[in-house]
């Protein structure tokens, strides 16, 4: 259930106009081609249908049944297509008001770090592979986005293992990758306690884990997929993963730098 507040329902239904049953301009296909693009669900299923079934009756029965995340996406595109048009001078409030409830419920995003999901290399395919697994987040169906998510990190690691000199091939399996990064991270000093070593030893095992959700409970083949809670959890982990190793990167990016403007300095000294 959306954490929402009577009077943020009551500011919401004046703005899309739901005292008569309708929601905004839209038709019964038209709004259920709407609410499918936004959040990859039919606003006619059977769990929204309350009292007459109206498109507005629909519409509150979606924000009783979905999470925060997922009504907060919904409600920041309609008050964005009810904005299309223009906004009047005296509606600006109403328009701003409900815009913020919508920001409000985004915050609660079932994965805070799912935008550590970008290419670390310029590729349009890498992007439009990172594009639709945090489209599977978005839309709060995990579920949906295992296969690409473990197509996504086993590249994001070979290019990692590239940067430091890790050979490898396409054979190599995604938990190898991580086991020989996390090996030459501690030979160059980038790890520093014993517990951080242990939390991205433990990734090896739970990557290597990942091998069979991807092959056998996931869509990359004809599978039973895992359940919401489980792929959640997934997504969790592997984006804190790919979060840290982000910024490890870029301390080494930035102590690479050092050491080729030291090495460039003492080429310049004249004796």
């Amino acid at each position: 259930m959306a954490d929402l507040t009577n009077l943020e329902k009551r500011k919401l239904e004046k703005l899309f106009g739901m005292r008569s049953g309708y929601v905004l301009d839209f038709s019964n296909r038209t709004f259920d081609e709407f609410v499918l693009d936004s959040v990859g669900k039919s606003i006619f299923e059977q769990k929204y249908i309350i009292d007459s079934g109206s498109k507005a009756n629909c519409l509150r029965g979606f924000w009783a049944a979905e999470p925060n995340y997922v009504v907060g996406k919904l409600l920041a595109d309609l008050v964005a297509y009810a904005s299309e048009p223009g906004v009047k001078p005296e509606s600006q409030e109403l328009f701003e008001s409900c815009r913020r409830i919508a920001e409000r419920l985004l915050q609660s995003q079932p994965v805070p770090e799912i935008e550590a999901i970008n290419p670390n290399t310029v590729e349009r395919d890498f992007e439009s592979l990172a594009k639709s697994v945090r489209e599977a987040i978005e839309k709060n169906q995990p579920e949906t986005g295992l296969d690409r998510l473990h197509t996504f990190i086993a590249k994001y690691m070979r290019v990692i293992c590239d940067k430091h000199g890790i050979v490898h091939n396409r054979d190599k399996p995604l938990h190898s990758l991580v086991g020989e990064y996390i090996k030459r991270l501690k030979e160059k000093g980038y790890i520093e306690s014993e517990m951080t070593e242990r939390i991205m030893k433990s990734s090896i095992s739970t990557l290597e884990a990942f091998n069979h959700v991807r092959n056998d409970q996931s869509f990359a083949h004809d599978n039973p997929i895992l359940n919401y809670d489980e792929s959640l959890l997934m997504f969790n982990h592997v984006t804190a993963f790919v979060r840290f190793v982000e910024s490890i990167e870029r301390r080494f990016a930035i102590d690479s730098k050092q050491r080729t403007s030291a090495a460039q300095f003492d080429d310049d000294i004249p004796f």
